[in-house]
């Protein structure tokens, strides 16, 4: 007697659709623009980052966002490991505060990741005055409200390979 197979969808590797997003992220974050519009420039990388780490908790965790946390640092020539940590801070508080809840609804996901883009504001702030650095509120809030705009795009497009 043949064995019926079971009805159970096929699970998709993401390891290309990670990679693929990356360099995605990447290359929109060093995409020239004009000095009016590089001020509304969302933090795609972060954004990616949090799609990963919360939707896919299997494949990408704290390392994979101090990965993605020192490669945004060299693109972008900030001091080595300021993205870093903060993208580190960031995913660990995240997956801390969403490891009992399995069920991440995507209004939960936009309102995680809103928290998580203004954290990673507040401590990069933090961080460029302990430096010493000039730190403009004026070109700071558009990243935060053109990322919490672009978040739905980012998780409609990534969407089929969240578990």
């Amino acid at each position: 007697m043949p064995i019926a197979k079971l009805n159970r969808p096929t699970s998709r590797d993401p390891l290309f659709a990670i990679i693929i997003s990356v360099i995605m992220a990447s290359a929109l974050m060093v995409y020239p623009l004009s000095y009016e519009l590089s001020g509304w420039r969302p933090l795609f990388m972060l954004m990616i980052t949090l799609f990963w780490v919360l939707c896919q908790p299997t494949w990408c965790g704290v390392w994979f966002a101090f990965g993605t946390g020192l490669f945004v640092d060299l693109l972008v020539d900030a001091p080595l490991g300021m993205n870093a940590l903060s993208f580190v801070l960031i995913t660990f508080i995240a997956r801390f505060l969403t490891r009992e809840r399995r069920i991440l609804t995507f209004s939960n996901l936009w309102v995680i990741s809103s928290i998580a883009i203004l954290a990673h504001l507040f401590f990069i702030w933090i961080a460029q005055v302990m430096s010493g650095v000039h730190f403009s509120f004026a070109r700071h809030w558009q990243p935060l409200l053109s990322s919490v705009l672009v978040w739905p795009v980012i998780y409609y497009l990534l969407k089929k390979w969240r578990i």
